[in-house]
């Protein structure tokens, strides 16, 4: 670029070696002296080093050192590239070269001419990563949410006044701080205790909620006998939480807190979990928060319209070759509506185990037996085909796979049948029938023969019931990809809501309709998808979502724990004759507490043996062999069998 400048110019190659510093820097000076340059250039003005130069302590100074004084011209390549080298290696991997009339600024690094000291490291993999130190936001590590207060929280019933508890942080019952602090408000800031907060007006409410260091409230503090008033700043209920927030140690109160609080785009990276600086980077005019916001099929369109040329196109091509052969995978094993950056936790079972097997196809690896357990699950039949073809893409490479399912197309499409039964529990645990599609069929003792062949079937009911007619109305619903729907559920009726995957069904039923419905009338403490209205909410007096998360509240629950049955168990066992003899009470019955557990496993069956720098191991508990329960408790026995 220096000899795109004009032929004949006077140049003079400096390297900026100070920038804007108060300071003598007299060891600077030293230094290039000593290394042989004749020449710096200090605040635009050429001095020789063999000049005595002092520069006053608390002011600021540029100094560069003049590496070389040239003018351009044919023959001098060898001369300038030396000069330029050694220019950047004396600065920070810029140069100022000067031409009599103005300094033009080059740089080794990714910067900006026209900002002071603003640059970036290197393009390398781990400045795009949120996983990295070196690319993560700095707000908020990479995550892209910040826990924050919540106002629709804190505020449990617009419909009561600040007197009558309208706070739920504050509690019904508030404290004679809190009741003094209300009337020390409404004074100050003019309004009634008792208007319902709905009523009041934007700018009380702001003051309410946010505080203002402006303002200060008289207090009249009445407590029993004692009587004093003062006056003092007003935090706010927001800020004043976050303070309690941060400096408690009991994780109950921490727990408590967060029930109010929920989690908020971070303000420095907008969500987006990376800094400024690895956002800044385009490709054709895509950021890669942007590419990855896209669906993995809007992906694969993108990468395949991409059009670079010269150097770019050489780079690049090996790195698109592979992202497109992956975004291909993934869209054939049916997973084309999911967004890239879409979060973990919320992919279904299916979903999951279908991206994990989209990752084994890229692998193309042979030789190998994949087990697959359901990965149809939540898949619409729309996209089962393409899972098939991807199940039998795995096969092609030379490999073997089985697959646990119950879906019809998969197992018509299968090359080898196991039918399992003939029943569940202990009336299973046989090979019922095995083979091709048509000799399970033909084997009369195969249940799921008899239904592929069409001998059996479940009948479609000929009469529907018609329901309460009560319905629940959802109105404007337009989270995530919702158009602005109005949709009307009938109730008392069984109703299916379908569709193919991605379509929406999650956010319609789980983020707007089920949210809702818990906040309004169970009092949960949940923020509902976006939308206008949801009528009918009178006709219900309870919601229960049953979902696939682990029962209990611990991982020693169980079926018997979880439904209440362990109670008369345990309640049985106690009232037995050897119980009674002992002074057993329902506790000692218990794996969850002392007494009647096996104290060397504290009632696991299990021991957990730390592997360091390997996955811990867990072996069955030498003591109890497993039972969980002390050798006393097993010795109360109900018709020869203890608990």
């Amino acid at each position: 670029r220096v000899h795109t400048l004009p032929m004949g110019s006077k140049l003079m190659i400096l390297a900026p070696v100070v920038k804007s510093q108060k300071g003598e820097h007299k060891d600077i000076l030293e230094k290039a002296k000593k290394e042989g340059f004749n020449r710096v250039r200090i605040n635009n003005e050429v001095i020789s080093l063999e000049d005595e130069i002092t520069l006053k302590k608390n002011f600021k100074s540029s100094i560069e050192i003049v590496v070389d004084r040239i003018i351009l011209k044919e023959g001098i390549n060898s001369r300038l590239s030396d000069s330029i080298e050694t220019a950047l290696k004396h600065s920070d991997g810029t140069i100022l070269v000067n031409d009599s009339e103005k300094d033009h600024l080059f740089s080794r690094k990714l910067s900006c001419p026209k900002c002071d000291n603003v640059s970036i490291p290197d393009l390398e993999p781990r400045i795009f990563s949120f996983n990295s130190p070196q690319g993560a936001c700095s707000s908020c590590d990479g995550i892209g949410t910040l826990l924050e207060f919540d106002e629709e929280l804190i505020i449990s019933d617009e419909n009561l006044s600040l007197l009558e508890g309208c706070f739920e942080v504050w509690g019904k019952s508030a404290s004679y701080w809190y009741i003094a602090t209300i009337h020390a408000l409404a004074k100050s800031l003019k309004f009634d205790i008792n208007t319902p907060w709905s009523k009041l007006p934007k700018n009380i409410k702001k003051t309410i909620l946010y505080g203002d260091m402006n303002i200060k409230i008289d207090y009249d503090f009445r407590k029993e006998d004692s009587h004093f008033e003062f006056s003092r700043e007003y935090e706010g209920v927001i800020p004043n939480l976050q303070r309690r927030f941060k400096e408690t140690k009991s994780d109950s109160m921490r727990q408590y807190y967060e029930g109010f609080m929920t989690n908020h785009p971070c303000p420095s990276c907008y969500g987006n979990r990376l800094k400024p600086e690895s956002l800044a980077v385009k490709v054709n005019s895509i950021g890669i928060h942007e590419f990855t916001a896209f669906s993995v099929e809007k992906a694969l369109d993108f990468v395949k319209s991409l059009v670079l040329k010269g150097s770019e196109e050489i780079i690049a091509k090996p790195i698109l070759k592979e992202i497109n052969q992956r975004l291909t995978f993934l869209h054939d094993v049916g997973v084309g509506y999911l967004n890239l950056n879409r979060s973990a936790g919320t992919l279904s079972g299916g979903e999951a185990q279908r991206i994990r097997l989209a990752t084994q196809i890229g692998s193309k690896l042979m030789g190998v037996l994949y087990i697959l357990d359901e990965p149809s699950i939540g898949l619409h039949q729309r996209d089962n085909t393409k899972l098939i073809n991807t199940l039998k893409d795995l096969k092609e490479l030379g490999n073997t796979v089985i697959v646990i399912e119950h879906d019809q197309e998969t197992m018509e499409e299968a090359d080898y049948i196991i039918d399992m039964g003939p029943g569940a529990g202990v009336h299973g645990g046989e090979v019922t029938a095995k083979g091709k599609l048509s000799e399970v069929i033909k084997n009369k003792n195969s249940l799921t023969g008899k239904y592929l062949s069409g001998k059996l079937s479940i009948e479609i009911p000929k009469i529907r019931r018609e329901g309460n007619g009560n319905f629940l109305k959802v109105i404007g619903a337009t989270e995530n990809n919702l158009k602005n729907l109005t949709v009307t559920f009938p109730l008392g009726i069984f109703i299916v809501v379908t569709g193919v995957s991605g379509s929406g069904k999650s956010t319609l039923v789980n983020e707007i309709l089920y949210n809702d419905l818990a906040a309004k009338i169970m009092h949960a403490k949940l923020l509902s998808g976006k939308h206008k209205k949801l009528e009918g909410v009178k006709h219900l007096d309870k919601v229960i979502n049953i979902d696939q998360s682990p029962i209990g509240r611990t991982p020693r629950s169980n079926p018997a724990t979880y439904t209440g049955l362990f109670t008369p168990i345990r309640e049985l066992f106690s009232n037995l004759e050897e119980a009674k003899l002992r002074g057993y009470n329902p506790g000692r019955f218990s794996f969850n507490v002392s007494g009647g557990r096996c104290e060397t496993c504290q009632g696991d069956g299990i021991l957990k043996i730390e592997m360091h720098f390997l996955p811990d191991g867990y072996v069955i508990c030498d003591v109890c062999k497993g039972k969980r329960y002390n050798k006393e408790t097993l010795e109360v026995k109900y018709k020869g069998k203890n608990i």
